[in-house]
């Protein structure tokens, strides 16, 4: 499992982040919207989500359009699950959480 992907969900806005975009995708300037933050701050944490793989871009003209990439949070969740000892000896999710 990358340290990207669990340093990206330190930072509670980005797991604010994460929680608009399971409801679905969001254009760059609705999400930045939704905080206090600045512009560059948000997009710091879009382009952090960005690197860990856990959300994917899509341009649209003059706008990015921002989705959730569930793959990588299900792979994260299991690599967890497996840490705690509740993967039911399944080994791919222990060499996934190494």
């Amino acid at each position: 499992m990358q340290n990207s992907v669990f340093k990206a969900l330190a930072h509670p806005a980005r797991r604010q982040i994460l929680a608009l975009l399971r409801k679905g995708p969001h254009l760059a300037g609705d999400l930045a919207a939704e905080f206090d933050s600045s512009w560059p701050t948000m997009s710091r944490h879009l382009a952090v989500l960005k690197d860990a793989e856990l959300v994917t871009a899509e341009r649209q003209g003059n706008q990015i359009l921002y989705r959730v990439n569930t793959s990588v949070l299900e792979d994260t969740a299991s690599a967890l699950l497996s840490l705690m000892g509740k993967d039911n000896g399944d080994d791919d999710l222990k060499e996934a959480a190494e």
